[in-house]
């Protein structure tokens, strides 16, 4: 009898999962995948919940988007928006603005994407540095492979001599450091 009911439960399942064509999923003709399943990696995870993370902060900031750019640009949005992590110092559009003229569209150009990256790497530390863990005379190995510096007066942070900290912003992966400058690596 159990294996009866058993058979009629699966056979039933069957029939029920393989009902009208309407609950079928349409493709179109043109054989287009739709793009809302066309994002891949990390940053193709959509979570209304969670606290956002770096990337998605940044996104969401009026004062980073040339910085936004530049990490679509070097291909950077999915490492960025990993569970991490991350410190990243990210500077402001005006702080990009003092750079000379035609230095940032110059760095968006494909040919220039290693360039590009070893900037945004020099920005970026594997690990969470909070504003009271550094310490003046403190340096800092990025992910580029290259260090910065910290100076610290009282509450004040300066990285390398040039950018000061002017607030810090907890993620899901990490800490966002905003800097008024862009910190560019010493030649190697």
């Amino acid at each position: 009898m159990k294996n009866t009911l058993l058979g009629a439960g699966f056979v039933m399942l069957a029939l029920a999962s393989c009902g009208g064509q309407e609950d079928a999923a349409v493709i179109p003709s043109d054989n287009q995948v739709p793009a809302a399943t066309s994002a891949v990696g990390q940053s193709g995870v959509k979570d209304d919940v969670s606290n956002p993370n770096i990337v998605q902060t940044a996104a969401g900031s009026k004062d980073h988007t040339t910085l936004v750019a530049a990490v679509q640009a070097a291909g950077l949005v999915d490492a960025l928006s990993n569970a991490g992590p991350f410190t990243v110092f990210a500077p402001t559009n005006a702080a990009f603005d003092k750079l000379p003229a035609g230095t940032v569209e110059g760095l968006l150009k494909a040919d220039k994407k290693a360039d590009l990256t070893n900037i945004l790497e020099y920005h970026t530390y594997v690990g969470v540095l909070k504003p009271e863990y550094m310490q003046n005379g403190q340096e800092f190995e990025q992910v580029n492979g290259q260090k910065i510096s910290v100076s610290k007066d009282g509450d004040k942070l300066v990285i390398n001599g040039v950018a000061n900290v002017v607030a810090s912003i907890m993620t899901s992966n990490g800490i966002i450091h905003v800097i008024d400058a862009v910190l560019l690596p010493p030649a190697k």
